[in-house]
């Protein structure tokens, strides 16, 4: 086991990992910009070190910054939580060529996997189910054309080194898909460096379900079966529940397997989500894999009593699972909700600032994943979301009940929250009997 990692991340994540670190024994030193000097991750960690200014580009997304961070405490391995440098292939290379373990996955299983069209190549290879479009990068507006032709409008033009909805968009005529290939291409060459797109089929009124994985250096690879992460407000995600309300668990055992197969086949080591949509009639289309940790990862821990994160430190210093498939059993129902610092009320917008009551719920089940406290002041450089409220009951009912008791317990001034949505959503008949789809709150919220 390691001596001492270093977290290369902020907020609640950073918090969560120096928790795992330190049940493991293991020392945390914890990076941090000059707006998060006062953070909790910071106080918590064994060692910290500054590492930049405010903006992400100076701190946090500094590989440079971060190396030096690490080499002047001597740490064994860094672990990149989610978001910022978590997917970066460069990074974990990196990592490794100054003798600093990445808790993560293999470079090469990172580019793969991370890599949309490479990606769909091998699922198709392994028999997981995916979309109907091109079998590998589309390069010019004429074989677009063509293609869409072929499978049929609406299609969705997706960038291969895209995520959270950046270079995505969809085509419902020929106009629409000239216009969204060069949106798309020069969006994701901004965001990612990256302008290769490809197209698939657009699935409407889908819903969104994924695939916990885990593996480990010695070839193991289990699921922890599915997470529905349907109810969604422009592709980010608002409320996550475990395991999936409408697969009988034949359903959910057909496609978690495939999706075990698709990170064996990549020698996928640590813990990824495999992400699908699902139409109406249950059939299921690979979206992408992420090869990290997902915010929405504790859902699934409360339904298997796996320690996610405590299991990536353990397999990137080589140990193997501590358990096999047959181990992994569904027990009862779990729900998150993001708690983000915006007003619902005023289009989102964000409500940073200084928090001068934070009152939060406990009790059976109830788990709270937070950086946040009274007298933290919110930097507005950052993401938005400021903690995850998760509820664990034996049935889904109880769960949502659960839930909006929690929610309803829940104190925080004067920043606004999307508390109140959360309430509004729990409350919601469609949302109880779970017959929604992705676009559900869009509508629901005329937006």
């Amino acid at each position: 086991m390691f001596s001492r990692i270093l977290i290369a991340n902020r907020g609640e994540i950073a918090v969560r990992i120096i928790r795992a670190a330190h049940e493991l024994g293991v020392e945390a030193v914890a990076v941090y910009s000059e707006a998060d000097a006062e953070s909790k991750h910071v106080k918590m960690a064994d060692h910290a070190v500054c590492i930049g200014p405010p903006a992400p580009n100076e701190s946090y997304l500094n590989i440079p910054r971060i190396i030096a961070a690490a080499e002047v405490t001597n740490v064994d391995a860094i672990h990149p939580g989610y978001g910022f440098l978590a997917e970066n292939a460069h990074f974990a290379e990196v990592c490794r060529s100054c003798n600093i373990e990445f808790i993560g996955p293999s470079v090469e299983a990172m580019q793969t996997l991370g890599d949309k069209v490479a990606c769909k190549q091998l699922a198709i290879k392994n028999k997981v189910p995916t979309s109907p479009g091109s079998k590998g990068a589309v390069e010019t507006e004429a074989e677009a054309l063509k293609l869409a032709k072929e499978i049929g409008y609406p299609v969705m033009i997706k960038a291969s080194a895209g995520g959270g909805g950046r270079g995505m968009r969809v085509a419902h005529n020929d106009g629409s898909l000239r216009s969204g290939m060069k949106a798309a291409k020069a969006e994701a060459e901004n965001a990612f460096g990256d302008g290769t797109v490809y197209l698939e089929k657009f699935i409407e009124n889908a819903r969104h379900v994924e695939v916990q994985v885990i593996g480990d250096q010695q070839g193991n690879v289990c699921h922890l079966y599915e997470r529905d992460c349907t109810m969604q407000r422009r592709k980010q995600k608002l409320i996550e529940e475990a395991p999936c309300p409408v697969l009988t668990r034949g359903e959910a055992e057909s496609l978690c397997k495939s999706a075990a197969r698709l990170a064996k086949a990549a020698g996928y080591h640590t813990a990824g989500t495999v992400e699908f949509l699902m139409d109406s009639k249950k059939n299921f289309y690979l979206m992408e894999v992420n090869t990290r940790v997902q915010v929405e990862h504790p859902v699934t821990e409360m339904i298997t009593g796996v320690d996610i994160v405590k299991t990536t430190i353990e397999v990137a210093a080589g140990k193997p699972l501590s358990f096999k498939q047959k181990d992994i059993k569904v027990n009862g129902h779990a729900i998150e909700v993001r708690i983000n610092a915006e007003d619902p009320e005023k289009g989102f917008i964000p409500s940073a600032g200084l928090v001068q009551e934070f009152d939060q719920p406990g009790g059976l089940g109830v788990r709270m994943d937070t950086h946040c406290h009274a007298g933290y002041r919110i930097p507005p450089n950052y993401d938005s979301m400021i903690g995850k409220l998760i509820v664990h009951r034996k049935t889904r009912d109880a769960a949502m009940d659960a839930l909006l008791g929690s929610l309803n317990e829940f104190h925080i001034a004067p920043t606004k929250t999307t508390i109140p949505l959360h309430i509004r959503l729990l409350k919601n008949g469609n949302f109880r009997k779970s017959d929604v789809d992705i676009n559900f709150v869009e509508r629901l919220l005329g937006l």
